[in-house]
């Protein structure tokens, strides 16, 4: 099978760049995922505040996951849930190559696969569900029908892009599902594979092994995917915005949430939110707390909690105990591709296109920024999608040698954490960092050698994102080795 772009996963960033892709007229767009069903984390997110910065609307999660899987079908890319990708290399041969083979046609007379069975139609094809989107008709901007993308003839074809992916060729991928094993031909790839918090493992809390110690994830689709109460009393680990959301979950599950337990000083998410939960919930934050052993066998008992500043250790009786946050980019894919990883995001390492360090993939969303809301991996994604056009058409800013962008201590990393002389600025025209520190107002320094490129105040929240403004590419000199961002 021979396709133009092959999206890996279908949440936000992954469907958001099919559409756009699609809306720019590249003519074949493959997205697979490996959960059952498209649409990402935000399926079973049941809370409202979805879609804000990306289709100026408010929405639950489902809502908005079932927009972006309609408006991709309507807009004429291949969506399959149940399908992961086992491999990914350079191809040996490519349709209209010297001695490729050549492209099928399909009954419209336009070049590309035939359709294997229980994938989703392409353009034109119905609602799955047979009923308009639930916020609405998609807007131009988000989704385009074959009749309003740009000229066919000026779409993407499989000559032209296997030209423009230069002398390293188009890519292969290994397609696992269902139905059995499958290599797909692309010219280029995009890694749309999200992140996942840290299991309990990961973490390294001692104790028993108990069912009903989650994470924030496998809780979300316990409640809302498979209707599962959990009564009794539940204990959350983090107080960042995902905390206050499993705290919701949890409620409507019927559990009664003991506390949010952060071995911070104070919370992280938004004052407000904090405040909602102590006056509408009564469930209180304790800070500088940390859990040091898990009591139970059969069952969950509790938890042992140290206090940080005074080192009383304290028994805490719960049924349930979630753990949030502590994010781990899902970069399973990007390590077996070969991709570079970046030391500070823990994901694949992408310049301001999106690319990777291997020419033609691509990596977009919580995968290269963990973990950001679902509006933002999206626009991320059609960043990545123009960008990925642009390199297809051969339209893009010419390869220059990569400079680096670091970050410094106590500031985690930047992403997108590399530049090109004459590169595109970056989504929004803005990078993205973390700190590992509280700083209510603080002076950050972008500089390259002895140069001061800019500065800029910011309020650091550990967990929290940093913008930082990306109008100091310009002042970069390619010769002068890696940009650093630091706190003064």
């Amino acid at each position: 099978m021979n396709v133009d772009v092959l999206i890996a996963g279908a949440g936000p960033a992954g469907l958001a760049a099919a559409i756009e892709l699609r809306r720019l007229g590249v003519s074949r767009v493959l997205v697979v995922d490996r959960e059952a069903e498209a649409g990402g984390v935000p399926r079973h997110s049941a809370h409202t505040g979805y879609g804000l910065r990306d289709l100026h609307r408010v929405m639950t999660g489902p809502a908005y996951a079932r927009h972006y899987v309609r408006a991709a079908v309507r807009a004429g890319a291949e969506v399959r849930a149940g399908t992961t990708v086992t491999g990914l290399s350079r191809s040996p041969s490519w349709p209209g190559l010297p001695g490729g083979p050549e492209p099928a046609a399909d009954a419209s007379g336009l070049t590309g696969p035939a359709r294997p069975a229980g994938a989703t139609r392409h353009a034109g094809a119905p609602d799955p569900a047979g009923a308009p989107d639930p916020a609405g008709a998609p807007d131009s901007a988000d989704a385009a029908d074959v009749a309003g993308a740009p000229d066919l003839a000026d779409a993407v074809s499989p000559a032209n892009a296997a030209a423009s992916t230069g002398p390293t060729g188009p890519l292969s991928a290994t397609l696992t599902g269902a139905g059995g094993i499958e290599t797909v031909t692309a010219a280029a790839v995009l890694l749309a594979t999200g992140c996942r918090e840290r299991p309990r493992a990961a973490r390294l809390v001692p104790g028993g092994r108990p069912p009903g110690v989650m994470t924030t994830g496998e809780l979300q689709q316990r409640v809302y995917l498979h209707g599962q109460q959990l009564p009794g009393r539940a204990v959350v680990v983090g107080a960042e915005h995902v905390s206050f959301s499993a705290m919701l979950t949890l409620a409507h599950a019927g559990a009664d949430v003991v506390a949010l337990v952060t071995d911070q000083p104070r919370q992280q998410s938004y004052a407000a939110f904090a405040l909602a939960a102590a006056a509408c919930w009564r469930v209180p934050v304790w800070t500088s707390a940390a859990v040091r052993r898990i009591a139970g066998r059969g069952r969950l008992d509790g938890i042992e909690l140290a206090d940080l500043r005074t080192g009383a250790v304290s028994f805490v009786g719960c049924d349930t105990l979630v753990f949030t946050a502590d994010w781990i980019p899902d970069h399973e894919l990007a390590r077996l591709a070969g991709t570079q990883i970046d030391p500070g995001t823990r994901g694949p390492a992408v310049d301001t296109a999106l690319e990777t360090s291997i020419p033609g993939v691509f990596a977009a969303g919580n995968l290269v920024h963990a973990a950001e809301t679902a509006d933002i991996a999206a626009v991320g994604g059609r960043h990545a999608a123009r960008q990925i056009a642009a390199a297809l058409r051969g339209t893009g800013p010419p390869r220059t040698a990569r400079i680096p962008v670091t970050v410094a201590a106590p500031l985690s990393w930047i992403s997108p954490n590399a530049i090109h002389a004459g590169g595109p600025p970056p989504a929004r025209r803005r990078f993205l960092l973390r700190s590992g520190t509280f700083r209510r107002t603080a002076r950050l320094e972008v500089r390259q050698g002895g140069r001061v490129l800019a500065t800029a105040r910011a309020r650091l929240v550990p967990g929290r994102p940093v913008h930082l403004d990306a109008g100091w590419m310009d002042r970069t000199d390619p010769s002068a080795g890696p940009v650093q961002v630091t706190l003064q």
